[in-house]
Parts: C-alpha cells; sequence; structure tokens
C-alpha cells in the first residue's frame, strides 16, 4: 500500500507516518503538512528513508492536494486545525482548513481513483449530548466551531461514499496525548501543558475545579486503530462507518495532575481557573463497535501511556536545553 498523510508532521500524523514506515506491507509513505501546526523535527528521523517523502503545502489549495494524492491508495486525513478556543477566537480560519481543506482532500481523492480514505473525526462532535458513554450514532448540538468543522467532515464522507463508490472510515478521536504532542503555544492541549510543568517544577493551571473528566487516549491506541481501518477490505462492512477510538475509561483533571505528580515524582499543587468557553464537563467513549468491527483493542491505559509520555518530555527538554 502507498499511503497520502494530510498534516503527517503533525503529532497524530507524524506517529502514524513511524509506525507504517515499520511495516514490510506498506511501500510508500508520503506526507503532505503546510509546517502552520506542524514540525519539521516531528519527521527528521523519516526524512532520507527510502519510502518516505515530504511535501510541504497547504490542504487549503486544491492542485496541492491533487499533486499529493497522485499514485497513493489510500488518504490518511489527519490534517486539521485543531482547538476549541481557536476556533472560537477564529472561526474563518478553522473553518477554511477544516471544511474546504477537508473537502479538497477528498475531491482530490476521487479525482486520482483513491477509493479508501481514512480520517480523523472528533468527539467534539458529540457536543450538548449528555449520553454517558458516548455512542456513536448519538450526538448532540455542537458548542464550537471547531466541533461543527468536524462533523461536517463526516457528512461530506458519507455524500462522498454514497455518490462516487469510495469508501470512507471516520476515526473519532477522544483526547490523544503522547509523545510529539506539542507543549508551547496559546493552544496546546493539557497533557503536554501539565508535562511541562512537572518538568519546570510549577503549578498546572486547571479550568474549573478538576471534576471535569476526559477519555484520554495514548497516541499508540490511535496509531493502532489507524492502521487497522486501512486494512479493512473494500467490500467489508466495517467501511463506511464513524468510530470511537479512545481508552474507555474516565479521568477527571484532578486525577490527571495527579498521576502525572507520580510519574514526575513533583509535589506542586495545581491552581484554578475558570471554565473555559465551549468544554464539556465529561467525556467517555463506548468503544464496542470499534473493538466489534475494526478489531480494536486499545494496549496501553492512561497511567501506562503518561509514564512513556513523560520520559518523552523529558529528553525533548534535554534535547532544548543542549541546543540553547
Amino acid at each position: 500500500m502507498k499511503i497520502l498523510i494530510t498534516g503527517g508532521a503533525g503529532f497524530i500524523g507524524s506517529n502514524l507516518a513511524e509506525a507504517l514506515l515499520s511495516r514490510d506491507d506498506i511501500t510508500y509513505v508520503r506526507v503532505l503538512d503546510d509546517l502552520s501546526t506542524g514540525f519539521r523535527h516531528n519527521i527528521n528521523d523519516l526524512i532520507g528513508h527510502p519510502k518516505f517523502e515530504f511535501v510541504q503545502g497547504d490542504i487549503r489549495d486544491y492542485d496541492t492536494c491533487v499533486k499529493a494524492c497522485k499514485g497513493m491508495d489510500i488518504v490518511s486525513h489527519q490534517a486539521a486545525l485543531g482547538s476549541v478556543p481557536r476556533s472560537i477566537k477564529d472561526p474563518i480560519t478553522t473553518n477554511a482548513v477544516n471544511i474546504t481543506g477537508t473537502l479538497n482532500v477528498y475531491t482530490a481523492a476521487k479525482e486520482e481513483g483513491i477509493k479508501k480514505v481514512i480520517f480523523a473525526a472528533s468527539s467534539s462532535t458529540y457536543g450538548d449530548d449528555k449520553t454517558i458513554p458516548k455512542v456513536e450514532n448519538k450526538i448532540g448540538n455542537p458548542l464550537s466551531p471547531y466541533a461543527v468543522t468536524k462533523y461536517v467532515s463526516e457528512l461530506y464522507a458519507k455524500v462522498f461514499a454514497d455518490l462516487y463508490d469510495m469508501n470512507f472510515i471516520g476515526l473519532r478521536y477522544f483526547n490523544v496525548f503522547g509523545p510529539k504532542q506539542d507543549p508551547n503555544g496559546a493552544y496546546a492541549a493539557v497533557i503536554p501543558l501539565f508535562m511541562k510543568a512537572a518538568l519546570e517544577g510549577k503549578a498546572p493551571t486547571i479550568n474549573g475545579d478538576g471534576s471535569y473528566s476526559r477519555d484520554f487516549t495514548y497516541i499508540d491506541n490511535v496509531v493502532e486503530a489507524n492502521i487497522q481501518a486501512m486494512q479493512i477490505p473494500v467490500n467489508d462492512k466495517a467501511q463506511n462507518e464513524i468510530y470511537n477510538i479512545a481508552y474507555g475509561k474516565r479521568t477527571t483533571l484532578n486525577e490527571l495532575w495527579s498521576y502525572i505528580k507520580e510519574v514526575s515524582k513533583t509535589a506542586v499543587a495545581a491552581t484554578h481557573a475558570k471554565v473555559r468557553m465551549g468544554d464539556v464537563p465529561h467525556s467517555l467513549a463506548d468503544i464496542s463497535k470499534a473493538r466489534k468491527l475494526l478489531g480494536y483493542g486499545p494496549l496501553f491505559d492512561v497511567k501506562k501511556g503518561l509514564f512513556y509520555s513523560f520520559e518523552w518530555y523529558k529528553e525533548y527538554y534535554n534535547r532544548k536545553i543542549e541546543n540553547c
């Protein structure tokens, strides 16, 4: 298989690219990324690999998407402008990347005769639905522009599958964390921010009283789900479906910091701030559909994932200090 990964220099995409290149059944991996939220250092170790190609380009440019799709068997569409707060501040750019960009990718795949697209969906699609755990066929009203854009990517996938004889598999990620997740910037996710605080011996900020909970999911679980989705035969009943990809258990923000204190051996207490606009109180995935149809089974729980993540962040900060 020859795979195009959009957003392949980002957190999830770069981990997926690395995993795919270690497999004998993958003959070529092409990464398309504009390096706006992804980083070249995430793929530095892959540059020069005989089965790897990096193309710098923006999915908002249709011609770029067509060129990137040429000769590929599968598109893994991971590119997106993430972050609920960023989408609230700048809905126009979020829409341009996540909707127009996604439509460009889907259309380019169609024009190049690619029959299978795996795409990154999001648990934000569940919106104000209060069902716990979240099941794929029951969603609520979106609570942010980001959530709207991720739902639209699912709708377009269904339309393309119905109209153009293509197969789409959407993976609704739940709070993915792990190595290569950027700890810097205004829109950094909670776990890399907590890791950074632990390494610097500073108090992290928890939005709210810490009782909000998430289904935190280690990156290796997500990579494995993507690979399993790629291997589903074209006419299999598992095609053209949406799947929750998570660990399947809730962790509160207070518990999360307690776990990170444990792996980092810090005693610093967290501080608290106001709840962020657009945040849902609780998130927990029902992963039974992915287990049944994709053969998905998460191998890493939160604590094990946090341990491996902390080891990576420790090395990351040591390298930064050495390079200063």
